[in-house]
């Protein structure tokens, strides 16, 4: 069993996610984190008596290992590592919703315990996340954060080197090198749910998800981990996702750390309820947990005691500390403690109760095939030709129902559906739905209605349960089906509605039928469609969405829907293979909010400018009055 091997009791809360170990003389790591009131503490405790360095963490922590650093607003992001060319220790850079700090800290070591402010710059957008390295073929380590909708990255000199915009609210960051080509991509998680990857300031793919994404983390390789704010963790190779699992909990700090000693990192996870856990890369199976008795605040590395060994370091939002160094080549791997084998042992016999159960129920059944009776079908006995037919279709708004997709579930003989279970990620509450009609209600038909609230592909595990009339015992048949990514679009047009002023015209070197053959993929369409000519209503908005293709493969989208342009654009390029587009656009109620809006940001310029002016007059006479009132005040008038 794997336990701590140092515990610390700091005297100060942590806020969740802003823990960073930092080398600020270049030689001891220090622990680093965001406290109550805008404060940044730093502990170390590498300053105490000359002690044999094994046993320096043998006593709880005393304040005087504690520094304080008092940034006067709410701290929103902070990490620490080298930022200039030629510094020997660590910046700390503490990022709020206006401003970027970075601190030379190597002072702290001093009687003072001062820290020298190197840069303080203004961010307009926020910083919701930072993360600290090299990106793409810029040749400096970039400090870079993630606001509202914005990404910046500045230099040591405080230089703004790169910067981009990315769909929504930036709520993590990390530099992977996802594309195996020797430079980082920088991964972005925001809370339009996707993960974007950029070489600089290039979109190379994005991975769509089903919650706010809120924390990533490089594992090795093109590998890196994620967390979700509906307690979903996992990990991803490139594009391709793993493993995930799914808790109701929330994880609010993840880290890679080899904690067995394999030579193979494994995802560590501190969650809302105090359980810090270690899962396999691989398999996502959980090879070792601990507790604390509140949240996790985060999880970082470093070798605290200073002996050459790297440390797992995790925190909770109380102030605890624990450090936890890998497994001995004695353990074997086993890093549970006893009750987790017996919890395991208890696990595997329910599930053998249950096998043994189920092949009882199928003794019985083959007992009975040879003539069925009625007391024989009570026991779930059903025909050799039934199975599980599965249909989508299109349904408009109601009076009493929204515009929604239709799953039809359906057995092809007498047989009922006593139950349905439908597996399907952003789709429903919890990714899971149960239909269970009541006992009047029994048929052979189901039918589910479902509303994408993305355009996303989606697939639907379904498992029904199949039996008799008067079954009591049934069987399950278990299915999947994929639901397409534009599949809340109709054919059946309304010759009233609007035509649309916006387009998009793009040309290809592809045959039409190619792009039937991405239309029947992408779109829920009757048998038959052998055009790319072709008009849909949009359900989720309203309007009309125009697709059409001339011979000389020039290819025209009329929508009002900017947003749906690009996704239709992106899907058909992904679809053929098309690295290169060049597109023209034009979108005259966009660009018309666009117009209206700059010139109401240029009214706010001018209030600004003429509030700045009143504040340095205002000043001005404040400072005479300030002058007079001392001369009186000498004077005694």
């Amino acid at each position: 069993m794997l336990v701590p091997i140092f515990t610390l009791k700091l005297n100060h809360k942590i806020n969740p996610r802003m823990v960073a170990i930092g080398k600020y003389d270049g030689i001891h790591p220090c622990l680093t984190a965001a406290t109550q009131a805008g404060k940044v503490f730093i502990h170390n405790p590498h300053t105490r008596g000359q002690r044999p360095a094994a046993h320096r963490l043998s006593q709880s922590t005393q304040d005087s290992d504690i520094s304080l650093l008092n940034i006067n607003q709410a701290v929103s992001c902070l990490t620490a590592g080298t930022l200039g060319p030629n510094t020997t220790g660590h910046t700390l850079l503490v990022g709020s919703q206006t401003n970027l700090l970075a601190y030379d800290a190597r002072l702290i070591y001093n009687i003072q315990n001062v820290c020298h402010m190197l840069i303080v710059l203004q961010v307009t957008d926020g910083a919701n996340a930072i993360v600290l390295g090299k990106l793409g073929d810029i040749q400096n380590p970039l400090a870079i954060i993630g606001g509202n909708c914005a990404l910046q990255g500045f230099d040591f000199e405080g230089n703004d080197q790169f910067w981009t915009v990315t769909g929504d609210n930036v709520r993590s960051l990390v530099l992977c090198d996802f594309t195996a080509d020797g430079k980082n991509e920088l991964l972005v998680g925001s809370e339009d749910f996707d993960i974007r990857v950029f070489r600089e300031d290039e979109l190379v793919t994005e991975m769509a998800e089903n919650e706010t994404v809120t924390s990533l983390c490089h594992m090795h390789g093109s590998r890196f981990g994620y967390a979700l704010a509906n307690g979903t963790v996992g990990v991803y190779d490139r594009t391709a996702r793993y493993w995930r699992i799914k808790s109701k909990n929330h994880a609010m700090s993840i880290h890679a750390f080899d904690l067995n000693a394999d030579g193979v990192v494994e995802l560590i996870t501190g969650w809302s309820n105090g359980k810090i856990d270690a899962r396999s890369d691989r398999t996502g199976e959980v090879i070792f947990k601990d507790n604390f008795s509140s949240s996790v605040a985060g999880v970082v590395e470093g070798d605290y005691r200073m002996d050459g060994q790297i440390q797992l370091i995790c925190s909770s939002v109380e102030g605890e500390v624990r450090g936890y160094l890998p497994a001995s080549k004695e353990m074997k791997g086993n890093l549970m403690d006893a009750s987790v084998e017996q919890d395991l042992i208890r696990e595997l016999s329910q599930r053998k109760q249950n096998l043994i159960l189920e092949l009882r129920n199928y003794e019985e059944n083959a007992k009975a095939l040879p003539g069925v009776s009625e007391g024989e079908s009570k026991k779930g006995v059903i025909p050799a030709n039934t199975q599980l037919q599965t249909a989508l279709s299109v349904r408009r708004a109601t009076e009493s129902q929204r515009a929604h997709i239709e799953l039809n579930i359906s057995t092809p003989n007498e047989t009922i559906i006593r139950a349905v279970l439908i597996f399907a990620e952003g789709i429903f509450e919890g990714e899971s739905h149960v239909v269970h009609p009541s006992v009047q209600n029994l048929s052979g038909c189901v039918r589910v209605p479902i509303i994408p609230p993305k355009d996303i592909p989606v697939d639907l595990h379904i498992k029904a349960f199949v039996g008799g009339k008067t079954s009591t015992q049934f069987h399950v048949f278990e299915i999947t089906r994929q639901l397409p990514r534009f599949s809340m679009y109709d054919l059946n047009v309304d010759p009233s509605a609007t035509q649309p002023t916006g387009k998009v015209t793009f040309s290809i070197n592809d045959r039409p039928q190619r792009v039937v053959m991405w239309l029947n993929q992408n779109f829920l369409l009757p048998e038959g469609i052998d055009s790319p000519d072709i008009t849909f209503t949009t359900l989720r908005a309203g309007g009309l969405l125009k697709i059409n293709m001339q011979p000389s493969g020039e290819i025209t989208l009329r929508t009002d829907d900017i947003d749906l342009a690009g996704d239709l654009i992106q899907s058909l390029a992904s679809f053929l293979a098309i690295e290169d587009l060049q597109a023209e656009a034009d979108f005259p109620v966009y660009f018309k909010e666009l117009r209206a809006t700059l010139t109401e940001v240029d009214e706010f310029h001018s209030v600004h400018q003429k509030l700045t002016a009143a504040m340095a007059d205002h000043s001005n006479y404040i400072r005479n009055m300030l002058v007079q009132a001392e001369d009186a005040r000498l004077m005694g008038d």
